[in-house]
């Protein structure tokens, strides 16, 4: 084919995508039709020129990643995943934005074939990117061998000015160049609008300078330009550093009086002005119609098999030379547990002079059951944010990334958003299973993360230490109060707040055998009193909640989680000397207990008893399991400095304020 007649090619097929998004939105009258049309030749550039895919197998190992950050522009991948043959079909296109459509307003991992992840919080995708990028590189160090490239792929990432305005496209971006993520390819749609208007009132930044500033390789070219592009990218993929391809374009580009406006940003086109566009670019198709040269020039389905039939046989020439690593990398991307972990973490608690049945912080305890995970589960991949030595989260097999260029720990820097939006891109890339640590009270920055990853069912552990005010003399700023109740209203989001080494070692098994989504493990400074268990007992740690202590006859029912248990089960004592009958229930994780079946949950909290909570921190949580006519003990301000004991009575945490208010319902009650 001549030059001419390949570049007329390469316009029809990005006037194709223009076409299939503005048309879809119009449909729905609701999207975003600017940034797709923008960013129309981009897109043609990488997924014809250059992404390696196969629309057969969206799940193969060694595909290249593309995550589009800027996620409001998703007809753009649709159409793309359309063209390209995901069995994504025209009928979806035009369903978009519909209920129960697989064409959500914003791209849906698990939803859509050939969607790597949920991209709609800005700068979140680039984040994703990074850790895909930092998935490839490690899984490459352990596996490939001389004579054969197993693992060798890259990561593509569309971002726009909103990606490059929030914060976390800082603290990724300047994580993926000091890492040197050579095989991450970013491609800026740089078209200076937002949804205010033009960005220069609020983003006047140098953004080619400010991620030349990062490490990142930088080049700048016009976006409309596919030769341009397709330069810059083949140049990208030699280079050893991530680069930053800043694209200059013109929203909405092609739409004859709304292009460069902001008008065009999220609201449909109009009628008038797509025929207008059809008219001035010659486009005689009509609305959802796929012209027959151009459908075959963007079909990927023969050569995405050459792709996959080429590694199948690679793979096939590695297996035969390392059977047992090959195997090891089947197993860690289906991620499928090896036989024997649980026993190995059992195994901890069997030993009568085991740490973990000691008096002993919650993190240290989590710190000892990670010693024998990392020894038996290769995929683990922890990291802290800046906090290592306090959330305790690097063990002795830990081989720090940030020192060796590969390894199984990374240190974040002080980054906890950027951390937890990498570690989702970490699983979802698949072949590791990411912790990461940083303080509890902190979590605040990492939530929208922990949300994304609790929305793409992924197995992801947040160690967040120094659990409540019993962080002691650092005060308010750093006690979390509010911070458990608020990671609990996180659907699909396993919240464990373990009492002491046993419930740690049930909390972690639970995390690493949950691969629907994410475990948040809230950990304690202090040290905590241990308590004996019958096997019945460690059963009950696995269903959330459970009877820790019971009597014969039950007045009043405590309801504690982590360091209060004890506070509890000291409560219930003097009850009993009193001659009240206070059942102590630990209910390390609430979720879990709460889809129990109604016969175990009463079991536990029996009907037309009164109840209380105990837990450092908020009390409007707790009413839903108290009922009106129970009560709560704990903080509803914020901390003080001070020491933890000292702390503990101020706030009448003391197992004194709860025997006397169970004394009070009981009477209530019997008054009643």
């Amino acid at each position: 084919m001549n030059a001419p007649e390949s570049i007329n090619q390469s316009a029809r097929c990005a006037n194709m995508l223009r076409f299939l998004a503005a048309d879809a939105v119009e449909k729905a009258n609701s999207g975003h039709p600017g940034a797709p049309l923008g960013m129309a030749e981009m897109a043609e550039v990488v997924w014809r020129r250059h992404l390696r895919h196969n629309p057969a197998d969206p799940s193969w190992i060694n595909r290249d990643r593309f995550v589009l950050s800027n996620g409001h522009a998703s007809m753009l991948l649709y159409a793309l995943l359309h063209l390209t043959g995901y069995g994504l079909g025209i009928e979806d296109l035009q369903n978009f934005r519909q209920l129960h459509s697989r064409t959500p307003g914003h791209p849906e991992f698990g939803m859509t074939p050939g969607v790597e992840t949920t991209t709609g919080p800005l700068g979140q995708g680039l984040a994703n990117a990074v850790g895909m990028a930092v998935a490839e590189r490690l899984l490459a160090a352990s596996f490939n061998r001389d004579g054969h490239t197993i693992i060798d792929h890259f990561t593509y990432v569309f971002v726009g000015d909103g990606c490059l305005m929030e914060g976390i496209s800082h603290e990724a971006a300047s994580l993926a160049g000091t890492l040197k993520l050579g095989k991450l390819i970013c491609l800026y749609d740089d078209n200076g609008i937002s949804i205010d208007g033009d960005i220069r009132g609020w983003f006047a930044d140098n953004t080619a300078q400010r991620f030349s500033s990062y490490g990142w390789d930088v080049k700048t070219v016009d976006g409309h330009d596919g030769r341009a592009i397709d330069e810059a990218i083949r140049e990208a993929k030699l280079c050893e550093k991530p680069s930053l391809i800043c694209c200059r374009t013109t929203i909405g580009k092609c739409a004859p009086t709304k292009a460069g406006g902001h008008d065009v940003h999220g609201a449909p086109l109009g009628s008038a002005e797509i025929s207008a566009m059809r008219d001035a670019l010659g486009w005689t198709a009509e609305p959802f119609e796929i012209p027959s040269d151009v459908g075959d020039a963007w079909d990927a389905r023969a050569q995405g098999e050459t792709h996959q039939t080429e590694w199948d046989e690679r793979f096939i020439r590695y297996g035969a030379a390392h059977p047992e690593l090959a195997a090891e990398l089947l197993r860690r991307c289906e991620g499928v547990l090896p036989h024997g972990v649980v026993g190995e973490v059992m195994q901890l608690m069997e030993e009568p002079s085991s740490p973990l049945l000691q008096k002993i912080a919650t993190r240290r305890a989590s710190q000892l059951v990670l010693e024998q995970l990392v020894k038996v589960l290769p995929e683990m991949f922890g990291g802290s944010a800046d906090l290592s030595g306090s959330n305790l989260t690097n063990v002795q097999a830990s081989l720090w990334v940030n020192h060796n260029g590969h390894g199984n720990y990374l240190s974040y820097g002080v980054r906890e958003f950027g951390m937890a939006a990498a570690m989702n891109g970490v699983a979802l890339h698949g072949g590791l299973i990411p912790y990461g640590g940083t303080f509890l009270v902190f979590s605040d920055y990492s939530r929208n993360a922990i949300r994304m990853a609790a929305l793409m069912q992924q197995r992801v552990i947040h160690v967040l230490t120094h659990d409540s005010i019993g962080l002691g003399e650092d005060g308010p700023t750093h006690q979390p109060v509010e911070h458990a109740s608020s990671l609990r209203l996180i659907p699909n989001n396993c919240v464990w707040r373990p009492c002491d080494g046993v419930e740690t070692a049930i909390a972690w098994i639970s995390a690493m055998q949950r691969n629907s989504g994410p475990s948040c493990l809230l950990l304690s400074r202090q040290a905590l009193t241990p308590f004996k268990r019958s096997p019945e007992q460690i059963e009950g740690i696995k269903r959330g909640g459970y009877v820790l202590h019971d009597v014969t006859v039950v007045d009043v029912v405590l309801i504690a989680t982590g360091s209060e248990v004890e506070i509890a089960a000291a409560a219930a004592k003097v009850l009993s000397e009193r001659g009240i009958g206070a059942r102590v229930v630990s209910m390390p994780c609430v979720e879990l207990f709460l889809v129990q079946d109604a016969g175990y949950r009463e079991s536990v909290l029996p009907k037309d008893v009164p109840r209380m909570s105990i837990e450092a921190g908020v009390t409007w949580f707790w009413r839903g399991l108290v009922g009106e006519d129970g009560a709560c003990v704990g903080i509803d301000s914020f901390g003080e400095s001070g020491k933890a004991n000292a702390l503990y009575e101020h706030f009448g945490l003391t197992s004194s304020r709860v025997t006397e208010l169970a004394e009070s319902l009981v009477r209530r009650q019997e008054g009643g």
